[in-house]
């Protein structure tokens, strides 16, 4: 009986690992649900492929194209995205909980809704994209460029922003509460109701722009900062001495 047992046991195992999550999965074609977690993917030409809903969780995907494919509701969390093209890919609600993805390119990309939360995201390119209401709480985006992208109402409140570029980028609402904003460039950004409690501000580039309706900025964060004559402030705020910005102020 207990070799019966045993057999049977057995049998079981390997019936369990045949359906399990580690066989053959990497080996799967680019369709909708497909799941690829874990797998390495370097260097594919995916672009305009149907990846709707996949999982692609702790996945290695560097340098991979995913030019215009559709990504909406995938799981990237934790994914390796270094050097990968997502230009104009819709990733609307998708995962990138702590990716990876130094020197990415999302231009035009929709990415509304999309949690990128405590992901890196140093030197990417978001010209263009669509971020609105995205999270990104924690997020590092050291030098990115997020000319023209829609953020309105995502949640960038702790994020690392230092020295990105959101010349007329939409921060319309977005929480920016306790971001590092050193050096970031807001040239012609919109930032109605947009929110500074507690951001860091050091050398931040506000020439030109209308903070008339933010909220939670200091007098000490405009101290910090550096403006011209047309930047509009918030009532009960003036501008720095130190006005107007440097001519080295992104060196």
């Amino acid at each position: 009986m207990r070799e019966r047992w045993r057999s049977g046991a057995s049998l079981a195992l390997l019936a369990a690992l045949a359906s399990g999550p580690a066989l053959a999965r990497c080996e799967d074609s680019p369709d909708p649900k497909v799941d690829w977690s874990g797998c390495v993917k370097n260097d594919l030409m995916l672009s305009r492929e149907d990846l709707r809903s996949a999982s692609m969780r702790r996945t290695s995907l560097s340098n991979t194209n995913f030019n215009r494919a559709n990504l909406a509701g995938a799981n990237l969390s934790g994914a390796e995205l270094t050097f990968a093209k997502f230009d104009e890919a819709d990733l609307t609600g998708a995962g990138l909980h702590k990716a990876v993805a130094w020197r990415t390119s999302f231009r035009g990309a929709k990415l509304a809704g999309a949690d990128l939360s405590s992901a890196q995201m140093s030197r990417g390119n978001f010209q263009k994209a669509n971020l609105a209401g995205a999270k990104l709480g924690k997020s590092e985006f050291n030098r990115s460029d997020l000319t023209g992208a829609d953020l309105t109402g995502a949640d960038l409140s702790k994020a690392e922003l230092s020295r990105v570029n959101f010349k007329d980028a939409k921060l319309d609402r977005t929480n920016l509460s306790s971001a590092n904003l050193s050096r970031a460039r807001l040239a012609g950004a919109g930032l109605a109701e947009a929110q500074f409690a507690g951001a860091y501000m050091n050398l931040t580039n506000l020439a030109g722009v209308d903070l008339s309706r933010a909220a939670g900025l200091t007098q000490g964060q405009l101290d910090m900062s550096c403006g011209s004559p047309d930047t509009k402030l918030p009532a009960g705020l003036s501008a720095s001495k130190n006005w107007p910005c440097p001519a080295d102020e992104d060196d």
